[in-house]
């Protein structure tokens, strides 16, 4: 841990499971019958749990979300710039919860966990997730925190579609929904991109048809190639030859097929490192959740029906180099929200970074979603 924690973290946090024996039914078919859901909270709930604020992860992210787990963390929780006392998600009057998604690889119930019929691990055989299932098994969390309605529910990218479908499927268990360089549906060019992830771990020599497990062995170059991919979507042009440029790591051509470029160090250090920490099923069935994720598709393919379902405000933010999740998309929801008389707040943000601006401290960004949320908490605090 770094020799003295900052002022504005939330400090050391401990990770808490909820159990959960009630059944899921699940939008493929399938029931879950039991489950467990890690999460991790910050600040305090006040009396009337008016003041509690849901934290949605994309991705590749999990329930560590601020803070520092112990003496040897050298890096704090994922969103530890936007989550602590005094920062845009303020500890200080908000109550943060953030899960890790059931599907996944860092301690809820996932292809890593045991399969109660059989007790071995479930491997490829865990069922297909999607937003939907998410939404739901995150009502489950708020029920036994006593929390009837969140403040606000909050994500960026895949989060971001969390935070909307949290408003279509409970209007009435959340005041604010805050979705940040999300998008209504993937285009075929993002599912494309997910294909092509998928397909390096499929055809992996080591993914053995999911079971890894059993040979003691994964997928450890399909991961890689996976991380890659998608890595390079995150960023934009000007982000990686702001970073890299075409530096070369000696500072001469070497006419082969080592490593020569800096960023080509770069990706490789990136892939290496995700595919030690990070599940291949889990990262299999994320990317098709991705897919998946459509809320018109329930209402006739209309994106404003959808959103006519909805009761809560908006806040909808994008960032303008991001081509991943473009801003156009972005104002496909703002536009659906307008149409269908909500009320809604959008901001698009200049920077550099691409889709990965979601996660960094950029001052524009950080200071209107704290002017947003601040507000939310004068209307908690007014309301008690």
């Amino acid at each position: 841990m770094p020799e003295s924690i900052p002022q504005d973290s939330v400090g050391l946090v401990q990770p808490q499971t909820l159990h959960v024996d009630q059944p899921l039914e699940l939008e493929c078919g399938r029931v879950l019958p039991a489950y467990d859901l890690v999460y991790e909270t910050y600040g305090t709930l006040n009396a009337d749990q008016s003041n509690a604020i849901l934290i949605c992860h994309a991705l590749s992210g999990h329930h560590h979300a601020a803070g520092y787990h112990g003496e040897d963390d050298k890096r704090p929780g994922w969103w530890d710039s936007c989550i602590g006392p005094g920062k845009p998600i303020d500890t200080n009057r908000f109550f943060v919860v953030c899960p890790n998604n059931l599907g996944g690889c860092h301690g809820s119930s996932g292809p890593l966990s045991r399969n109660p019929d059989t007790g071995e691990l479930w491997g490829p055989d865990f069922p297909m997730m999607t937003v939907k299932d998410w939404v739901k098994s995150q009502t489950r969390l708020a029920d036994a925190l006593g929390i009837d309605q969140w403040a606000a529910v909050v994500g960026g990218s895949l989060g971001g579609m969390q935070a909307m479908q949290w408003a279509i499927d409970f209007p009435a268990r959340l005041r604010h929904s805050v979705v940040i360089a999300g998008a209504p549906k993937l285009s075929a060019q993002n599912i494309a991109f997910n294909e092509v992830a998928r397909q390096s771990i499929l055809t992996d020599p080591q993914f053995h048809g999911g079971r890894y497990y059993l040979h003691d062995t994964y997928p450890r170059q399909g991961l890689i190639l996976a991380r890659m991919v998608g890595h390079i979507t995150y960023l934009s042009d000007d982000a990686m030859r702001m970073k890299f440029g075409r530096d070369l790591r000696s500072g001469r051509f070497h006419f082969g097929f080592d490593v020569e470029f800096q960023v080509e160090s770069y990706l490789r250090h990136q892939g290496e490192t995700f595919s030690r920490n990070f599940d291949a099923n889990t990262y299999l069935l994320m990317t098709k959740a991705l897919d998946y994720f459509d809320p018109a598709r329930d209402y006739d393919h209309s994106l404003e029906k959808a959103m006519e379902q909805t009761r809560c405000k908006f806040l909808v933010m994008s960032f303008n180099s991001d081509w991943r999740f473009a801003p156009e998309r972005s104002r496909e929801i703002v536009n659906a929200l307008v149409q269908a008389g909500r009320d809604v707040s959008y901001a698009e943000i200049d920077t550099p970074k691409g889709h990965d601006a979601f996660l960094l401290p950029i001052p524009e960004y950080t200071k209107l979603l704290g002017a947003y949320l601040g507000r939310v908490a004068d209307e908690v605090r007014a309301d008690v």
